[in-house]
């Protein structure tokens, strides 16, 4: 992964297909285009000597697995979307409404 500094600018260029998908989830994870976009904060220390690795949290994010939303099921068939990815989903009459992007699916239809 390429990373350049302009400034107060950070740019990230993935180098391989894996980095591209991780960077991928990564922005999903922090734009949030209705509500507030999320902040990397620094975890820790950076120092390459000791350990090579810099840890960020991302503030705002709670860590949360699928049994955390609750159980919404949708009354008829339909297509449900998330507003911050724009990933679709088609439902049949019973299913449960999925989470995406940390909040559950919209309803489109």
């Amino acid at each position: 992964m390429k990373i350049n500094i302009d400034k107060n600018l950070v740019e990230f260029t993935p180098e391989s297909n894996d980095e591209k998908a991780k960077l991928e989830a990564l922005w999903k994870l922090m734009v949030d285009c209705v509500r507030f976009n999320k902040k990397l904060v620094p975890v820790g220390e950076y120092i390459p000597q000791k350990n090579n690795l810099a840890r960020f949290a991302i503030e705002g994010l709670e860590a949360k697995s699928a049994e955390a939303y609750p159980e919404v099921h949708v009354d008829k068939e339909c297509t449900c979307y998330c507003q911050t990815c724009n990933k679709y989903v088609k439902l049949k009459k019973g299913d449960r409404i999925p989470p995406c992007c940390g909040k559950l699916m919209e309803v489109l239809d």
